[in-house]
């Protein structure tokens, strides 16, 4: 059956990037790849452009699908296409796999050109300011010279905001959703307990585990278990779960017994098969190490100062990893430096996963801001 609004059948992409990059870390890429997907039409001016920015274990691959058989479409489908809020008969929508991705882009799966071996290990640390600065690259490329907008949600909505501090006058409009400007003791607390779950499994090698027959699959299963349950909230469990046991009576043993046990292990087993151990663990300390007041302690609001782009800014009610407070500790910084800021508030039950599902009140206020923006081209 055809669906309705999709953008139908993709195909990824590649940027060779031949530019030496130095990166935060103090080593440089001499030069480096990344996998894109573009979606809709660079109009004429070229300024139509929307940059999609990707969360933790997200990718290039935003809309549509690579093929008539793939089982889901990309991860924001719901969002963008002919029609949606992010209407692709008037936008040139932009996704990218970061560098050190997981899906193509150059990153510790990849051969390093110089020892003609996996970089595994030795691949650098990423953070969000490299990936700006990779992700302007490919705009440059693209013949973009200021994008129409920069939306993101979660890390996707760090880079947003990075962008406004590296470039500030090649952005006109930034959305920022279930992100906060830094992470909390907490949050760098789960990833931890993530990285050291994979890091002291056997099979991990150091991270020099792929020319072994096994790979760490135990270690990452157990760390993307712990992210699912803090990108749920406990109201969200309690009505898809609950206490539903597995089977009629307890074995009184150690095997899965409720519901909730069986679905965080589906998605460990299946989160395993599929992503990278050294990318994950670089992906979550590019999160730790992200705060746009490190580099001179300055207050937030002194940071944003040369900011030029118009803003929205969305949290969702029981977002308690990103939560509404954390968005608020941004809106208020911007409009301490008068800089034109909507703000929204979601009543959603979701927790912070609620930024990638389907909520009439959350894809209107999208909706009304991405036509304003058409409006004022």
């Amino acid at each position: 059956m055809k669906e309705i609004n999709s953008i139908g059948i993709v195909k990824p992409k590649i940027f060779k990037c031949t530019d030496p990059i130095k990166l935060s870390c103090g080593m440089t890429l001499d030069n480096y790849e990344l996998i894109y997907e573009t979606y809709g039409k660079l109009n004429k001016n070229k300024d139509n452009a929307v940059l999609v920015c990707h969360a933790l274990s997200g990718n290039q691959h935003v809309a549509g699908r690579h093929k008539k058989t793939d089982k889901h479409p990309g991860w924001w489908d719901s969002l963008v296409g002919p029609g949606k809020p992010l209407n692709t008969n008037k936008f040139f929508v932009i996704g990218v796999n970061n560098l050190g991705g997981n899906e193509g882009s150059t990153g510790p799966k990849s051969i390093n050109p110089k020892t003609k071996k996996v970089w595994g290990s030795s691949f650098p640390i990423i953070t969000v300011e490299d990936w700006v600065k990779t992700q302007k690259t490919l705009i440059n490329y693209l013949g973009i010279q200021r994008l129409s907008s920069v939306i993101g949600g979660s890390l996707g909505g760090m880079q947003a905001l990075e962008w406004n501090l590296q470039f500030p006058n090649e952005v006109k409009n930034t959305i920022i959703i279930a992100a906060a400007p830094n992470l909390t003791a907490q949050n760098i607390a789960f990833n931890e307990v993530a990285r050291q779950s994979i890091i002291t499994d056997p099979d991990f090698q150091k991270g020099n585990f792929y020319t072994k027959k096994n790979k760490p699959k135990r270690g990452l299963r157990v760390a993307r278990m712990l992210g699912h349950i803090t990108y749920l909230s406990n109201d969200a469990m309690k009505s898809k779960f609950g206490r539903k046991k597995k089977n009629k009576d307890f074995k009184y043993n150690f095997n899965t017994e409720f519901e909730i046990e069986s679905y965080l292990n589906y998605q460990g087993d299946k989160f395993a098969q599929e992503f990278d151990a050294n990318t994950y663990i670089r992906m979550t300390k590019a999160l730790d190490y992200y705060d746009p007041t490190k580099q001179n302690k300055k207050k937030l609001s002194a940071v944003f100062k040369k900011i030029k782009s118009k803003f929205l800014v969305i949290s969702f009610t029981s977002d308690w990893r990103f939560s509404p407070a954390r968005s608020k500790e941004i809106v208020k910084s911007l409009l301490d430096n008068n800089i034109n800021v909507s703000y929204a508030e979601i009543s959603a039950e979701s927790g912070h996963d609620a930024f990638l599902m389907s909520d009439d009140h959350y894809h209107e206020i999208l909706d009304s801001f991405f036509k304003n923006i058409f409006k004022s081209k």
